[in-house]
């Protein structure tokens, strides 16, 4: 429960006060949603919008050929087609629940400018055209009666100049009629294509910067959002870091975080790269992992899919073993796993992200006491496996093998998840006979198996007896002590 004895002033060292909720640290799996008229389309990515109008582009060439030139079909063309007709917010967070998350988080409004909520700052809004209706409040509702906690995410700051390959021909982004919708769409030097952003992009000088009226806009939003839904996170893609948001990103979160203090509720704020102190918010690292324990809170953002976040024809899956097997890698390095579906433009939700969901949800259902309401114990793990560090990296670990262990613990309980089955022994170099003294071990067992299992402990670790079935992928042994984990 937060501090309402506290008020957040719109400077780094009263936010710096800001402590992380903890069911946010307890809830350690969420489900991130990207849905917008870009899933009409069905080509690409979720920067369809964006690439649609730059020539030279796959999406370029295929919007001609599919849709006409860009004069006569648009991005706004794409919302009378955009229905959702088969959007059930209920079934939806029944999916979620069955999956295990414990936390929501759709998309509000991505770089294209589309809100996909009920705003009074724009007519360019899911509640006004394309579904009509409130699908961030129906899936509110949903969630919430679900048991699960709600957050949003704003990607907006981008749509200063996500647009503006349409600036240089004749296309549908230079006509007034649609300056509310395309926004400014200016260009600026720096990097504007998806992907981890040059190190040296922060002391650039983007030009042209964000004016007055589109940092105040966007700060009318982001207050907007938090009134209007009181969501519990609120996340931020990366371009806010530059300068001239800073005082916008302080004056919006000591709103939002007096706001929480109002509600009585726990509330966290999700920034990439360096734009909040490490003390004032949660980290999140896109695509990304870290190759040690952190002491601070973090998050991982990652997608069901290797090649796209929203939905398109052609999707390259992850499989659910290797995103349970991240996600225990990041909750014993103190983190959380933020994991992405991408809906249809119909409102259904593909049934290989259903499935995928499902088998995680069954594995959290044996195993899950290995990671909720869990935190990091002396060490993340052991293993031969190296997990390379950083954004956009989540597809370029080798396999995880048998000896790679992570470790989370909970009251007198060390837990110890094998990456992949370890054959008829499990061996826990950590834990041996000689390395950790005043630690006592009570009892060993395997979750989801009655009774105990025989183990010894020698000088080089831990020895575990398993039972001979090889068929339980990431298996978790639960560690029962006497004295401090």
């Amino acid at each position: 429960m937060p501090d309402s004895s506290v008020h957040y002033l719109p400077a780094w060292d009263s936010l710096k006060t800001y402590t992380v909720p903890d069911w946010y640290q307890d809830a350690k799996f969420g489900i991130f949603i990207h849905w917008g008229p870009y899933c009409v389309p069905a080509f690409g990515n979720e920067w369809y919008p964006r690439n649609m109008y730059l020539p030279g582009t796959p999406e370029f060439e295929h919007h001609l050929k599919t849709y006409g030139p860009h004069s006569r079909f648009g991005y706004k063309d794409f919302l009378p087609r955009f229905t959702a007709g088969r959007f059930d917010a209920q079934a939806w967070a029944e999916l979620f629940a069955e999956a295990g998350a414990r936390y929501v988080v759709p998309v509000a409004e991505h770089h294209d400018g589309f809100a996909m909520y009920a705003t009074r700052l724009s007519e360019w809004c899911a509640a006004k055209m394309g579904p009509r209706r409130d699908v961030l409040g129906e899936l509110a509702a949903a969630v919430r009666a679900r048991g699960l906690v709600l957050g949003v995410s704003s990607h907006r700051a981008e749509h200063w100049w996500f647009m503006n390959g349409g600036r240089g021909y004749e296309s549908d982004v230079n006509d007034p009629a649609y300056a509310a919708f395309y926004g400014p769409a200016r260009s600026i030097d720096g990097p504007a294509g998806p992907g981890p952003a040059p190190a040296d992009w922060k002391s650039r000088d983007w030009t042209p910067r964000p004016d007055a009226a589109f940092l105040e806009d966007w700060l009318a939003r982001c207050c907007e959002l938090v009134d209007a839904y009181r969501p519990q996170v609120f996340w931020f893609d990366w371009w806010i870091e530059q300068i001239v948001f800073q005082p916008y990103v302080q004056r919006f979160a000591a709103y939002y975080y007096n706001r929480a203090l109002e509600w009585g509720q726990g509330v966290a704020i999700n920034f990439k790269n360096e734009t909040f102190p490490k003390e004032a918010a949660v980290w999140d690292i896109e695509r990304g992992q870290l190759s040690d324990l952190r002491p601070y809170f973090w998050q991982t953002d990652t997608s069901i899919s290797k090649n796209s976040w929203g939905y398109v024809a052609e999707q390259d899956y992850k499989t659910s073993a290797d995103i349970i097997q991240d996600l225990v890698d990041i909750v014993s390095k103190n983190g959380c796993l933020l994991l992405n579906i991408g809906p249809k433009a119909d409102g259904t939700i593909p049934e290989p992200e259903q499935r995928i969901l499902r088998e995680i949800g069954a594995w959290l259902k044996l195993n899950g006491e290995a990671v909720y309401a869990t935190r990091p114990w002396r060490r993340y793990g052991e293993g031969p496996t190296r997990v390379e560090e950083g954004g956009f990296t989540d597809t370029k670990r080798p396999p995880y093998t048998g000896q790679d262990l992570r470790f989370t613990k909970k009251g007198n309980a060390l837990y110890v998840t094998a990456l992949a089955w370890p054959g008829a022994e499990l061996l826990v170099r950590s834990l041996g006979s000689d390395g950790l003294p005043g630690l006592k071990i009570r009892r060993v067992s395997l979750l989801g198996l009655e009774g105990a299992l025989n183990w010894r402990q020698e000088a080089g670790g831990l020895l575990v007896e398993l039972p001979a079935r090889a068929d339980r992928p990431t298996p978790v042994v639960k560690i029962e002590c006497e004295g401090q984990l």
